[in-house]
């Protein structure tokens, strides 16, 4: 047993997913296809082959699932708005099913008691407006998800309270339109800060709808930030590194915040610098209330590395270390190295970086090879992974960090964009032929350390270690 601070009496403990990952239901009831329809079901952009079609069944379990975050203990649930099941071509009509599902959603986790969090744009794009507009790459298009998150505003707003209007707008734009190995799978890396630029106005412009829908609601922003290190400690990895933080970090922190871009990128791109209009730095620095954080290792840059970023040849696969593990790193099953300090990192970054907001892990969570023996998931390295982090978010508390609350990803085993149905990273098992679930041990872990908190906030307390979750519950661990 470590002992630990523990967390503040107000701190919140959820889960977190997206539609196009877990809901399925992919052309049911008014929903029209989004890029991720369209980019899995073109054979050869999958790994295992597979679509969110089904995924995890999600839109014909809400009630199934409503029960199983009940039983998690969780004060709250994150998940994602699907575009186009709300309006369908993504401009035009509303989808008054898809919204009704939302509204069941909500209703389900206030009656369990728990606090929904609404992110508006987890990339799940309308297709039509990719044929139409070109998606990202036009910038109307932050005007239509303004109309879209202001009617969600409108739908949901009188029972939620926080609402987030982009998920990783840098990963999307990098993955989706640079590397062209996620939705719309676009190899154009001289237009990433093009893109980036319209996906930022658009969540300026989505704050604003929201807040002119319901005034009280919190509005924030996800972004994936992640520590950059030189890989030696010579100048051309020094380099490296920082010009990585102004790419994956700055990038996006400094026009929220600061109103402008990274000079040191704007000097580097120079004709491939982003299109930014009068009055746009203004609208994507709109006042929010919170920021949110999503974090899972580090990235160690050399130079070599972002030399093709450079030349406009950059592709995602060029960051991927695998082949520079470290001797006795443990990895994840997608090959990120567990580096429970990076968390630490970002949530102690000088919070002038962060616009002083109120900080919320919005994901944070491992994909490992789990196994079903006896009717159970023995996920000890999940267990010890979310330990680990989890110390590390109370090391930054007590370092002075405004950190109101922690989400693991994910809540159910999940379609992981690129990689399909393989990889999993669920607190719940999901058997994709039955879509049996099954809290896996790390769900229980999860469960007893929130209600320990429940019990002990204001105490120091341990958290459990890896090797024993409760079996108290033994039979609730399966579900039909």
């Amino acid at each position: 047993m470590a002992e630990v601070l523990g967390f503040p009496p107000s701190f919140v403990f959820g889960a977190a997913t997206a539609a196009y990952q877990i809901e399925g239901a992919w052309d049911e009831e008014g929903k029209g296809p989004s890029i991720w329809d369209v980019f899995t079901h073109t054979r050869g952009h999958i790994s295992d082959r597979s679509t969110g079609d089904v995924a995890s069944d999600h839109f014909h379990r809400v009630a199934e699932d409503a029960r199983l975050i009940r039983e998690l203990g969780l004060d709250a649930y994150r998940f994602s708005v699907s575009w186009p099941r709300v309006v369908p071509d993504g401009r035009g009509p509303s989808n008054s099913a898809g919204i009704a599902f939302y509204d069941r959603l909500v209703d389900a986790l206030l009656e369990a008691g728990v606090t929904p969090y609404v992110t508006l744009f987890h990339w799940d794009l309308p297709a039509a407006l990719q044929e139409q507009l070109g998606g990202f790459t036009n910038r109307e298009c932050a005007r239509h998800f303004a109309d879209f998150a202001g009617r969600v505003a409108l739908a949901l707003g009188d029972r939620v309270s926080h609402f987030i209007t982009l998920n990783e707008p840098q990963i999307f734009t990098m993955m989706g339109h640079a590397a062209g190995v996620h939705a719309p799978g676009l190899r154009r890396p001289w237009l990433y800060l093009k893109v980036l630029h319209n996906l930022m106005l658009a969540h300026g412009l989505a704050a604003q709808a929201v807040k002119s829908a319901r005034p009280e609601a919190k509005v924030g922003i996800t972004l994936n930030l992640i520590p950059v290190h030189p890989r030696e400690d010579t100048p051309s990895d020094r380099l490296a590194a920082e010009l990585g933080d102004a790419l994956f970090n700055r990038v996006c922190l400094d026009p929220l915040f600061r109103g402008r871009y990274p000079d040191r990128l704007l000097h580097i791109l120079g004709r491939f610098s982003p299109e930014v209009q009068a009055g746009d730095m203004e609208t994507i620095g709109t006042q929010l209330d919170f920021l949110g954080i999503n974090n899972y290792s580090r990235i160690r840059a050399y130079h070599a590395w972002w030399v093709p970023f450079l030349r406009m040849w950059f592709s995602g696969l060029d960051i991927a270390e695998k082949e520079y593990e470290l001797d006795g790193v443990q990895y994840t099953a997608v090959g990120w190295e567990v580096y429970p300090e990076s968390i630490y990192q970002v949530l102690t970054r000088d919070p002038a970086d962060y616009g002083h907001l109120p900080l919320y892990v919005t994901e944070n969570g491992a994909a490992f090879e789990d196994r079903v023996e006896d009717g159970a998931v023995h996920d000890r390295k999940r267990v010890a992974y979310l330990q680990a982090y989890l110390q590390k978010v109370q090391q930054a508390i007590l370092a002075g960090a405004d950190v109101r609350g922690y989400f693991v990803w994910s809540l159910l085993d999940d379609f992981e964009w690129s990689s399909g149905l393989s990889k999993r990273y669920g607190l719940i098992h999901i058997d994709y032929r039955t879509q049996h679930r099954i809290i896996k041990d790390s769900g229980i872990w999860y469960r007893d350390l929130i209600g320990a908190q429940a019990h002990r906030a204001h105490r120091t307390r341990p958290i459990q270690e890896s090797g024993a979750p409760s079996t108290s519950s033994a039979s609730s661990r399966s579900t039909r």
